[in-house]
């Protein structure tokens, strides 16, 4: 699945939502490396808020993903993280947006402290979103009529509760902890949302890794009920989302 979002870098790059600025803002340093950049969302912020001669380098897995952040001007280079060879490079920060779940935490925080000079950030972070429940049924309804036996709960995929990366945020924090070159991690949160029409919401719901797999008749059932669920609503909704780091600093 990690390796599926490269079906359509388009769509993902254009309805997948960026990182709130304030966020952005507190990740200090010259020199950037984003692990598991995709498309280069965050790459991206990144670079812009950054002093002038700001360098950001992406590494990700998916060649097709990086072609697209390498036609936006990012420098990539096609890795997982665990395999990628930093060739004695090191940085002010190391950043993951989305993706730090594809990678081992410990070894990822052991490398990431390798790579770190002395006193920089590292920082993996999520959007967690709470979907409306009349949505997150119809979704799990028609997911389960086209997967019945399917290997994961369908109302998870579209992030019902209070704190779904409750999991993930602390497994990271467990490897910052157990690569022993950090301070102790902390959490940032940033509440913010979105209102969607029926239209945008169809248009990102493909690029969950719930659905990147599945034929196009599937997909297509899917997308027709959670249609009907939002024309139901009014044909918009309103979505509360928080954006979760885990940071710390290299010793």
């Amino acid at each position: 699945m990690a390796e599926s979002f490269g079906v359509d870098p388009e769509r993902y790059d254009r309805t997948r939502p960026a990182y709130p600025d304030e966020l952005i803002s507190r990740i200090a340093g010259d020199s950037v490396l984003d692990v598991g950049c995709g498309t280069g969302t965050a790459a991206r912020q990144l670079r812009r808020a950054g002093t002038a001669g700001r360098t950001v380098l992406g590494v990700e897995p998916d060649e097709r993903m990086a072609a697209f952040a390498r036609r936006a001007g990012l420098a990539v280079e096609v890795a997982t993280f665990e395999d990628w060879a930093p060739a004695g490079r090191t940085f002010d920060a190391v950043t993951a947006g989305t993706a730090w779940h594809w990678v081992d935490p410990v070894a990822g925080a052991v490398k990431a402290a390798e790579v770190l000079r002395t006193g920089g950030r590292f920082a993996a972070f999520w959007h967690t979103f709470q979907t409306p429940p009349a949505l997150a049924d119809a979704f799990a309804d028609a997911f389960r009529a086209a997967v019945p036996d399917p290997p994961f709960d369908p109302r998870g995929a579209v992030a019902q509760g209070p704190d779904p990366y409750r999991p993930i945020l602390d497994r990271t924090a467990g490897g910052i902890r157990a690569a022993g070159a950090f301070g102790e991690p902390e959490e940032w949160r940033f509440a913010w949302a979105r209102t969607y029409t029926r239209d945008e919401w169809l248009d990102q719901l493909p690029t969950s890794g719930a659905l990147t797999h599945l034929p196009p008749e599937a997909l297509a059932g899917i997308l027709a009920a959670v249609g009907t669920a939002i024309d139901a609503m009014g044909g918009a909704f309103t979505l509360p989302y928080a954006t979760i780091a885990v940071t710390a600093i290299r010793r």
